[in-house]
């Protein structure tokens, strides 16, 4: 799906990778694909990054390798392959015990001090980021002229406010709006950690005296970071099938379906997932569409001169089918014991395989993405074509 408009003679291109955990599998798919349009070893086609949760660190991952974006989408594409759950989040039969003793000790007791407590331990993936990623290329990248500026997102639990954390390499004027404000410096670890750390379910992380959380919650304008960083029309890949749903069926619902039994754990907490990490982008995506049909009743003159608002181009990739029915399908790649562990809640049930897409962080279930990704990549080969101004062969 794309909106476009009239571009500025600057044209500067965003890329948004959005949150959803083991979702964003999804976008190593449709970035191979971008990968596979550009001339070999060629440099980063997206002066602006923006991320949040998975997606941001898969931003930084290009970033890390704005030089070369086919080494960055390969190395990428190695990770989300292989994956297993025990390289993001402890799942041996002990440290699961010892998790749900802490938590339920400290928040259904009140044992447990101000330490901070979470379903599962994410410390595998906090070893894993820090072999694989160099911070250090972010500043080269920005140097070089590779980047204009990446950006990750968290959210500060005592603030009450979305925070885009950002680099840039001149100096970009920090925001401040309603429950968002854009700070600038220098990306690490943390930042990762902190815009990862899904609520309850994986420990917040304390940056600057402050304990921050998963960047997809309170983001209701997703899109925002990359405008304020400079971008001018933007790149999406989601990790939800209801924006492609909705334009197929012409923003028709779709019939509700109907179940004699109750909700479980896994079916609330896959709805509460989805309203964090997917509703604000479309909610957004929406607004964008709006304004955008609003810049064209504007005088010629006056979207010339850049008064009024402002038309920012947007195309979209997103799942073309549900992921999680192939999160469903995939849920016997569970470890045993999380198996075991999950299984009280729903999440091992079909019917829970909407908690379970963001939590399956295992080789069989990736790799189906990331082939849907390069799948619906392709069926919009000619649309990102023009998008990133390539030559397209006859």
């Amino acid at each position: 799906m794309g909106m476009h408009g009239s571009l500025s003679e600057q044209a500067c291109t965003g890329l948004i990778l959005s949150g959803g955990g083991a979702r964003a599998a999804y976008q190593a798919g449709v970035l191979s694909v971008v990968a596979g349009l550009l001339p070999d070893h060629s440099r980063n086609p997206f002066p602006v990054i923006c991320g949040t949760s998975a997606g941001a660190i898969n931003a930084l991952a290009l970033a890390t390798h704005a030089d070369d974006f086919s080494a960055g989408v390969e190395r990428m594409l190695e990770v989300w392959s292989e994956f297993r759950c025990h390289q993001v989040y402890r799942t041996d039969w002990l440290c699961l015990l010892v998790q749900a003793w802490r938590w339920s000790r400290a928040n259904l007791l009140g044992w447990g001090g101000r330490q901070p407590t979470s379903l599962l331990d994410n410390s595998p993936l906090r070893e894993l980021l820090a072999s694989r990623l160099s911070f250090h290329k972010i500043e080269q990248a920005l140097q070089s002229g590779y980047l204009r500026a990446v950006s990750v997102s968290a959210f500060g639990y005592q603030s009450s406010e979305s925070v885009c954390f950002y680099q840039g390499h001149e100096r970009i004027v920090p925001w401040s709006r309603h429950r968002r404000v854009g700070v600038q410096t220098q990306l690490g670890l943390e930042h990762l950690m902190a815009s990862a750390a899904i609520p309850l379910v994986f420990p917040p992380v304390l940056i600057n005296r402050e304990w921050y959380g998963d960047g997809a919650v309170r983001q209701r304008t997703p899109v925002s970071p990359a405008l304020h960083l400079g971008a001018n029309r933007v790149l999406i890949i989601g990790v939800s099938d209801n924006l492609s749903q909705r334009e197929a069926a012409g923003g028709r619902r779709g019939p509700r379906l109907r179940t004699a039994l109750p909700p479980t754990l896994a079916q609330i907490g896959g709805h509460l997932l989805n309203s964090t990490f997917v509703d604000h982008l479309e909610a957004d995506v929406e607004l964008l569409e709006r304004l955008n049909r609003l810049s064209g009743y504007l005088p010629l003159a006056a979207r010339q001169h850049g008064k009024g608002v402002r038309p920012v181009e947007v195309q979209i990739i997103s799942p073309s089918e549900p992921l999680d029915v192939i999160a469903s399908r995939h849920r016997k790649a569970l470890p045993a014991g999380l198996r075991a562990f999950m299984r009280g809640s729903g999440a091992t049930r079909a019917s829970g395989g909407s908690a379970l897409s963001y939590l399956l962080f295992e080789a069989e279930y990736c790799q189906e993405l990331i082939e849907l990704g390069r799948k619906d990549a392709l069926a919009q080969r000619e649309a990102l074509q023009r998008f990133l101004g390539l030559y397209c062969p006859l």
